[in-house]
C-alpha cells in the first residue's frame, strides 16, 4: 500500500480525485477542506486556501497514479508526496488491491 499526499484548490480537488478513482489508479481518497497554506512562490510568500488530498493505492500503481495526478492537477508545481507506510491492515490492503487495476498477478 502507498499513500499519496497532495494539496489542491477547493474547486479542483474533487474532480481530480474522482478521475483517479474512475481510472482505478486509487482505491480511496479523503478530501480535508479548509486548509490555509503559506509557501514561497516566485520570490514571495503566497497564501491560499486549499484542500488536503490523501489517496491510497498499491505499490504497483503508485508511480502511474502520481503521474496521472500531475497531469490532472491545475498547479504548475503540485505537491505530490508518496508515503510508504511501515504497516497497514492486511484486510484493508486486500480490499485496496481488489478495487484498483493491477498490472500483474
Amino acid at each position: 500500500m502507498r499513500l499519496i499526499f497532495a494539496t489542491c484548490s477547493p474547486g479542483e480537488a474533487e474532480p481530480v480525485l474522482r478521475a483517479l478513482l474512475e481510472e482505478r489508479l486509487v482505491g480511496c481518497g479523503n478530501l480535508v477542506p479548509a486548509v490555509t497554506s503559506l509557501y514561497w512562490w516566485q520570490g514571495e510568500i503566497a497564501r491560499d486556501e486549499e484542500v488536503v488530498m490523501l489517496m491510497e493505492t498499491t505499490a504497483e500503481l503508485v508511480q502511474q497514479a502520481a503521474a496521472r495526478l500531475r497531469e490532472l492537477h491545475p498547479y504548475d508545481v503540485p505537491k505530490i508526496v508518496i508515503i510508504d507506510p511501515a504497516t497497514a491492515d492486511p484486510d484493508y490492503v486486500a480490499w485496496l488491491r481488489g478495487v484498483t487495476r493491477q498490472t500483474g498477478p
